[in-house]
């Protein structure tokens, strides 16, 4: 998949109508400072598209990006950061309770976890959300520069544990030498363009 524009939308406090609403939903979803943004401007070839902190807890609202004017990205608040108070702790917790709640798009969840750490207990939480609303998902293993490849499997096994996949199903990204871009580009483009690809193999005459 080739990213040939994108855009900033809105940011919301609630999950209500946007200009674009109604294309498919690439969500964001991971702990505070786990590389959301980061990720989003590796994907996008903008290193400013969206903001990033090196203090985690920046991303407090429901942020739309929007690839080739046919993709919306929605990325999440980041949960599980304990230096806020406990009422900003819940509003964001409601915020993506109510994205889940009323988004009809919604086409696949990037689910973001620190490969040099295991999953936490609101990763496993939102492991199991995922899985019980049967809600199509991937596991991202961000910041995969600091780990050499040849040790890489061996972080990759906790998270397996913890998440219930296979490394196999994991795809380890970094938002500074680009591990990972290709292939979650390629994600997108499947689960976005299923049925127009689809389309075109019936439309192929036999050989």
């Amino acid at each position: 998949m080739i990213i040939r524009r994108a855009d900033f939308i809105t940011s919301m406090k609630e999950y209500g109508a946007f200009p674009g609403k109604g294309m498919p939903e690439i969500v964001f979803a991971g702990r505070s400072n786990v590389g959301k943004s980061s990720m989003i401007n590796k994907l996008t070839g903008r290193s400013k598209l969206a903001r990033t902190s090196a203090d985690p807890g920046r991303t407090r609202l429901i942020n739309v990006f929007r690839i080739n004017d046919e993709i919306n990205l929605i990325d999440l608040p980041g949960y599980g950061f304990a230096r806020v108070s406990k009422q900003e702790r819940l509003s964001w917790g409601k915020m993506m309770q109510d994205y889940f709640a009323r988004t009809e798009d919604l086409a696949h969840v990037f689910h973001l976890v620190d490969i040099r750490h295991e999953p936490s207990q609101e990763d496993g939480e939102m492991n199991t959300f995922l899985r019980q609303a049967g809600i199509p998902f991937s596991v991202i293993a961000t910041k995969a520069d600091k780990i050499s490849r040849g040790a890489r499997l061996k972080y990759l096994a906790p998270i397996c544990r913890a998440l219930s996949v296979q490394p196999w199903q994991v795809i380890p990204f970094s938002s500074q030498d680009g591990t990972g871009r290709d292939a979650v580009l390629n994600l997108i483009e499947t689960t976005c363009y299923a049925e127009e690809i689809l389309d075109e193999s019936m439309d192929e005459p036999n050989e």
